[in-house]
This record gives C-alpha cells, structure tokens and sequence, in this order.
C-alpha cells in the first residue's frame, strides 16, 4: 500500500506551503515511501475531485492540501498528521504499521507480567529509596574529601621545593581542580 500526500504546488497561501514541507520532511526522516500528487498540475483534475470528495474540509469550504490517503482510503489532513506524529503513532495514522502477530503479543504480555512480578520496570524516576540515597551521598563525600586531599598533596610538594613562586602555582591549580571537582558532582548529581 503506498501513502499518497496530495498538495498544491503553486498555492499562494504560505500556510498550505510551510504545511506541506512539514509533512513531506516529516516523512522523508521516517523513511516512509509516499507519492505526492500535485493536483494543480495539468491533467490531473481528477486526483483533484478524488481528494475533495474524500477528505474532509476544516476552516474552509473545499479541503486544503496536504491531503493523506493510503491508496483510496483517507488518512486525515496536516492536523491529524501532526497530531499523530506528536504522540508517536505516525504509523497507525498512516495504516502502514506491520501487523503484530499473535506470538509476539504473547511474548509481550509475559515480560509485562514478569516485570509487575519482580517490580523492575523501565522508567528512570527519581528514586525515593534511603539507601539509594546514602549511597549518593557517600560518593559525593569521597569525591570532596579526593578533591581536598589532592590540594593538600599539592600544598606539600611545593613545600618540599621551597620555591614561593611553585607554591602559589600549585595553589591556582589546587583551587582550579576542586572547582571542576565540584561542578562534576553538582552535574553528576543532577544526572542521577
């Protein structure tokens, strides 16, 4: 069955225009295979009936490209297109989506079952668990106490060197390295 997008290719309505690149990007990145039929070119007044008489008019009396069927049977136009493509059922609204077969509709409702038994699911919520949080909480603490014992290693080697000028370098990078220390675990905990 092939998708077929009925548009105009020389409407003066900007609208109509900007609709019709959309749809036809839309289904160039899924890689869906479609035909458009330009119904203002020559010889083609009958495509143009065919879609006025089987696709529904919204805000005007005739329906506006971009028009959607696959083969005869009418799909929608750009807002239920749209509307389809926000909620990720593209496919459905397109009646292109494979059949699912009975063999792996079962194998879904085990796994489905199988995660309600065991409570493992697939979503990333925040975790609400004490434990979860104790051991956040404890990472963060090695990485500060890691990140203060290198500025005090720092501190004594320039020491050892007994140059002043070694003393103040190694206090900028000391400074330097528990900054970008903090802001790795401020993101890390933000990730988490």
């Amino acid at each position: 069955m092939v998708v077929k997008i009925y548009i105009s290719g020389i409407s003066g309505n900007k609208e109509v225009k900007k609709r019709q690149q959309r749809v036809l990007m839309i289904l160039d990145s899924k890689n869906v295979e479609y035909e458009t039929i330009d119904i203002t070119e020559p010889g083609k007044e009958m495509e143009k009936e065919f879609m006025q008489a089987n696709s529904i008019a919204r805000e005007s009396k005739y329906p506006l490209p971009p028009q959607i069927f696959n083969e005869e049977e009418y799909c929608g136009d750009y807002e239920d297109f749209d509307l389809a493509n926000e909620i990720d059922e593209l496919e459905e609204f397109l009646k292109v989506a494979p059949p699912v077969s009975a063999k792996e509709n079962v194998i879904d409702l085990n796994q489905s079952k199988e995660i309600q038994e065991n409570g493992n699911t697939t979503s990333r919520e925040p975790s609400t668990d004490k434990e979860a949080t104790a051991v956040e909480t404890e990472s963060v603490e090695k990485r500060t106490t890691l990140s203060s014992e290198n500025v005090q290693s720092d501190e004594s080697k320039s020491i050892e060197h007994g140059g002043e000028t070694n003393t103040e370098e190694s206090a900028e990078h000391t400074e330097e390295n528990v900054e970008k220390n903090e802001e790795k675990s401020d993101d890390q905990e933000k990730e988490e």
